[in-house]
């Protein structure tokens, strides 16, 4: 291995001469994802009391808001394009939110994420467009101490927040 000269939040990469482009993954790396994922959760749950995967991807860094703000106004097909790992680790990371929020109580919520565009068209996580994958990232999953009332006004919010566009023109 070579550093590739770059550094990154303190941490230098190494370009690996492998031929091998993905090693497998250790325990050590699955503990730290594991760290990663639950950390962001838990920020982003205690911040606005639900939690996406969109906003644990972004917050352990697999996707800036700016991919986030071009994807919404449907200037990228879809999100997965953009996302700075491997395949294997998305699923990872959506196995590991749904035990967090399971193991916390937190209830599942499935949100329309609508272009931010004219055409008003839904947009599209992943790349193969498997109804099953999307709906797993639509999912939000909301703190369960909030009483129904408050979770019903919040689901309505979500959806006016990603309407805003419409409402400033």
């Amino acid at each position: 291995m070579r550093p590739a000269g770059r550094e990154r939040g303190g941490s230098t990469f190494y370009y690996h001469e492998s031929p091998m482009l993905y090693r497998p993954m250790g325990s050590k790396n699955r503990r730290t994802l594991d760290e990663r994922v639950t950390k962001a959760a838990e920020a982003t749950l205690a911040a606005q009391h639900y939690v996406s995967l969109l906003d644990v991807i972004v917050g352990i860094g697999w996707i800036d808001p700016g991919t986030v703000r071009r994807w919404r106004q449907r200037q990228v097909d879809c999100l997965e394009d953009t996302l700075q790992t491997d395949p294997s680790r998305i699923s990872e990371a959506i196995n590991l939110l749904r035990s967090w929020a399971t193991a916390k109580a937190l209830v599942p919520s499935e949100t329309p994420y609508i272009a931010q565009t004219l055409q008003r068209q839904t947009l599209r996580f992943s790349k193969s467009g498997d109804p099953t994958l999307e709906q797993l990232y639509r999912t939000h999953w909301i703190s369960n101490e909030l009483p129904e009332k408050k979770r019903e006004r919040l689901a309505e919010k979500r959806v006016v927040r990603r309407n805003w566009w419409w409402s400033s023109r």
